[in-house]
């Protein structure tokens, strides 16, 4: 079953109580770094909207994917990759059906020193830097991508010894911003919301699988509508705009 006809079932399963509530209902969110500042804007238009309230905790994917295994209260996991969401699901932690790509991930070559130029190019990785940093691949998707865009240039074992990593994709962006490291391999939402900072070049996607972010609805989500109606929200035209303006694209 698709996940339209799955939100469906449940909705009528839950006999209007999305549509009928008096009061609005609660959910937690457990958002990637990287999606937290378009996950603000949803949540402000989602909240405006509805009568319900979010609170959103962002992380890395595989931080918020280990809290979740042992019992975090989130209601809703929006993922930097599909891995976690599936896994999720087949240990019983998700709700079967529920599953979804929610937004794709672009990756940038970006740096906050004038020194390595105003026009950036794929050469810059090659420079003369001491520092590049990209997010920590045992944790964040946008690690893993990052190291293939450097074992697809031949540069992975060259800079072993320049390479720093952050925690995830938002701190990566932080180590650049200030200057604790010269350039980085960082998300292009980072960019998107900071448009006055640095100079940047989008990495062609065919240099790194692509960053499919799922998201899945918990099992400790089945009964809340809010977290219902935000899955719902999330797939809706309104939604989109706001995901591709934030720097994603969508499936």
């Amino acid at each position: 079953m698709n996940v339209r006809g799955w939100l469906s079932r449940i909705l009528i399963a839950s006999t209007g109580l999305v549509a009928l509530a008096a009061y609005g209902d609660h959910a937690r969110v457990a958002v990637a770094a990287n999606f937290v500042l378009t996950m603000q804007q949803l949540e402000t238009v989602f909240e405006a909207e509805t009568l319900h309230q979010l609170t959103v905790v962002s992380g890395s994917t595989g931080q918020l994917y280990a809290q979740i295994l042992n019992e975090a209260p989130y209601h809703v996991f929006l993922s930097a990759d599909q891995k976690r969401p599936a896994h999720l699901l087949t240990h019983g932690s998700a709700v079967s059906g529920s599953q979804f790509t929610y937004a794709l991930g672009k990756l940038v070559l970006w740096t906050n020193e004038e020194k390595l130029g105003t026009v950036l190019d794929l050469n810059a990785i090659s420079g003369d830097y001491r520092y590049l940093a990209i997010a920590n691949p045992r944790l964040a998707p946008y690690g893993i991508a990052a190291r293939e865009v450097l074992l697809a240039l031949g540069q992975w074992d060259s800079l072993q010894s320049k390479i720093v990593f952050g925690q995830n994709v938002s701190q990566t962006y932080a180590m650049v911003s200030t200057r604790n490291a010269e350039i980085g391999l960082v998300a292009l939402s980072s960019i998107v919301a900071h448009p006055e900072d640095g100079s940047s070049i989008l990495i062609p996607e065919n240099y790194y699988s692509p960053i499919r972010q799922d998201a899945v609805l918990l099992n400790t989500g089945t009964s809340n509508p809010a977290a219902i109606e935000f899955i719902k929200f999330l797939q809706s035209p309104q939604a989109h705009e706001i995901i591709i303006n934030g720097g994603h694209g969508l499936p």
